[in-house]
């Protein structure tokens, strides 16, 4: 039975099945255009959550920095999509036609070297997926080679963000500046602003979702996973077996920091901007949070939080304008203290057990088995 298959336990079927209704049926038929593309805008969130939990949750590698990873993949995807709307004669009216606007404000008056390959859609994606991974790898290999981690190296990935976020707004000519890069039309000559296009965006970016989720899980299910696990738990004990702590580290960061990337690129194709303002430490904190709120142990669970979060910002942003941090504030500090877990300690310690026992009684072997374990629990069996 699928249900007993050895990449899915039950309870991660249901939740894999789950999503992809939510995602794939029910949000398409019930919300208009602007809400799909506001649940795409949370969807791009959940890649950075996802990696999180491969960091975060099963590395005990804690980064408050993802933002930059997010950042670095959203503007190689404005950098492709920026050029394409730069045509000489969509800049006919500039002091020099055929580089972006914000380059002429500037009086840059030809397109920089690095810049150039990003004409190229091949070239951009490669970009999204290596830049921002070697980036990872420098960090990771400067820090965990040198055994700096847990507090310290939330600090250090803290001030990388904001670092980062100084950087962009400082080379405006190159970047756009604290602007960010705007006015993103088109994708190999297909418009992206149309509500069509919105919608079939929307789905492409279901499906990287699912294929993000697949690979995190296939990871988790491999030796590889399970030795994070154990680094988490109890570092020393690892290292003495043999393994190289720091290149597992590196691993899990390097990962993480790819499918921010990924979610960075999504964000700049379904919003049609990229600004610093998604780069530095607020962004990158709450990023943190959604992890938090869905459960840093759960790749579904991370995937939850994220919608959930950005749901409950967004609407309390709507009904309660002066008031919405406060209520905010309140959630986090609500699944700290009383849901540590986060959703998918909700889901393992008050449903899932009601959801197996419903599920055991549809076979006569599964009810056997139920008996038999309810009997060793110390319950009668039936």
């Amino acid at each position: 039975m699928i249900i007993n298959s050895r990449f899915f336990n039950r309870s991660e079927l249901i939740g894999f099945l789950s999503l992809a209704l939510l995602l794939v049926v029910i949000l398409p038929l019930c919300l208009d255009v602007f809400r799909l593309n506001l649940v795409a805008k949370y969807l791009t969130y959940a890649f950075v959550a996802v990696g999180l939990v491969m960091c975060w949750g099963y590395g005990g590698i804690l980064s408050l920095g993802q933002g930059v990873f997010f950042g670095l993949g959203g503007y190689c995807m404005a950098m492709f999509l920026k050029l394409e709307a730069s045509s000489v004669e969509n800049t006919k009216i500039q002091s020099t036609p055929g580089i972006p606007d914000f380059m002429d404000w500037n009086q840059i008056t030809a397109l920089p070297m690095f810049w150039k390959p990003f004409h190229s859609l091949t070239l951009t994606i490669i970009a999204i997926l290596v830049v921002p991974t070697l980036l990872a790898f420098i960090i990771g290999a400067a820090m965990f080679k040198r055994r700096v981690g847990g507090v310290y190296f939330a600090i250090i990935t803290q001030a990388i963000a904001a670092i980062a976020t100084i950087l962009i707004i400082g080379q405006q000519g190159y970047t756009g500046g604290i602007n960010g890069m705007t006015d993103l039309r088109t994708l190999l000559g297909w418009d992206i602003r149309t509500d069509s296009a919105k919608v079939i965006l929307y789905f492409f970016e279901v499906i990287v979702l699912f294929a993000c989720i697949i690979a995190a899980q296939f990871i988790r299910l491999t030796k590889l996973g399970r030795i994070l696990v154990a680094m988490r738990e109890q570092e020393d004990r690892v290292r003495f077996s043999g393994y190289s702590v720091a290149n597992f580290k590196i691993f899990a960061f390097c990962a993480a920091a790819m499918f921010a990337a990924i979610g960075g690129a999504m964000f700049t194709l379904q919003i049609g901007f990229m600004s610093p303002s998604f780069v530095g430490i607020v962004p990158s904190i709450e990023m943190v949070i959604y992890t938090a709120v869905g459960g840093r142990s759960s790749i579904f669970g991370a995937v939850y939080g994220a919608l959930l979060v950005n749901f409950a910002k967004t609407s309390l942003s709507e009904s309660f304008p002066q008031m919405w941090l406060f209520g905010l504030g309140g959630l986090f500090i609500a699944v700290v203290l009383f849901f540590p877990n986060g959703l998918s300690g909700i889901w393992k310690d008050h449903v899932q057990r009601h959801v197996d026992r419903l599920l055991a009684m549809r076979s006569p072997k599964a009810r056997k088995d139920w008996a038999i374990k309810s009997a060793a629990d110390g319950a009668p069996a039936e």
